[in-house]
């Protein structure tokens, strides 16, 4: 496990590059209907979550806000992630939609805000001119800490180049059968927290034999082992489900360990390019009608 990881509770936490923490565990609400959600996201409070993973193309950051609410527990106690709109990144489109984020969860501030794809063949490419926009959020204090999803190396040493402040973390997919590394070491090099969706590659990997082996042999689920994977890499994760069960047994990763060479199996299992399970940011130009 890294060692700017700490124990808070159950689920240790990350130091990010601007000096703030976030839970290494989440949960996500990624495809939760917008009607389920405040209750799904309730569950996973009452289990112990603290650190929830929305966006505004998810439609579901109110059930969001009214599962905090409803739960009792003081808002500082929990890490709220949202992103931006594929469709708003002109500045002041990104303004308005952020003021909407705040507005639909009844919050102040977020915990989190990201650029949720880079969209390079829109907007003139000019996603820079997006990020100077979440510049503004941080600076303000409306986003205590800001981010990017998807993006490549390259649109990172972009960024580095064209705006001041390093994104916090950088959310990409990774998981056994795409490990992206080079995303992974780019972010370690410049204090570039890794946040991996699709953790089990929707779950793709939970028969994989080799995971299999290891999770007989440690008496856990292929899924908790791929999220201990995970967690041993230093990565984020916030896998989502909307069954009790399984959002208990997501928790339920960090009373074991796996084995160096375990880890270094599980790495072994990637594809490349032919496991990614997700669009290309390279090329995803996606914007909701």
């Amino acid at each position: 496990m890294s060692d700017t990881t700490q124990k808070t509770g159950a689920v240790p936490t990350i130091t990010l590059n601007d000096g703030r923490t976030i839970p290494q565990l989440g949960f996500g609400v990624f495809q939760v209907p917008p009607e389920d959600t405040a209750e799904v996201t309730g569950r996973a409070i009452e289990i112990g979550y603290r650190h929830i993973d929305t966006a505004e193309m998810y439609g579901n950051e109110k059930g969001v806000g009214e599962a905090v609410r409803a739960s009792g527990i003081d808002r500082d106690e929990f890490f709220i992630t949202s992103k931006l709109n594929n469709g708003f990144h002109r500045p002041d489109d990104a303004r308005k939609a952020f003021d909407e984020t705040l507005a639909q969860l009844g919050m102040e501030q977020v915990d989190l805000f990201l650029i949720h794809w880079p969209l390079p063949t829109l907007y003139d490419g000019d996603f820079p001119a997006t990020w100077r926009v979440l510049e503004e959020f941080y600076r303000e204090g409306r986003a205590r800490s800001i981010g990017v999803s998807n993006f490549t190396p390259h649109q990172l040493r972009r960024l580095a180049r064209e705006t001041e402040v390093t994104p916090a973390v950088n959310q990409v997919e990774v998981h056994p059968y795409f490990t992206n590394d080079e995303v992974r070491a780019y972010g370690a090099e410049h204090q570039i927290a890794t946040e991996a969706w699709s953790p089990i590659a929707q779950g793709k990997v939970l028969d994989d034999p080799t995971i299999s082996e290891i999770a007989e042999r440690v008496g856990r689920s292929t899924a908790q082992v791929t999220l201990r994977w995970h967690v041993e890499r230093g990565d984020i994760v916030f896998p989502k489900s909307v069954t009790t069960e399984r959002m208990q047994a997501n928790f339920d990763i960090f009373d074991f360990e796996l084995a160096d060479s375990d880890v270094a199996a599980i790495t072994a299992l990637d594809k490349g390019e032919a496991g990614r399970t997700g669009p290309n940011p390279e090329t995803f130009d996606y914007v909701p009608s």
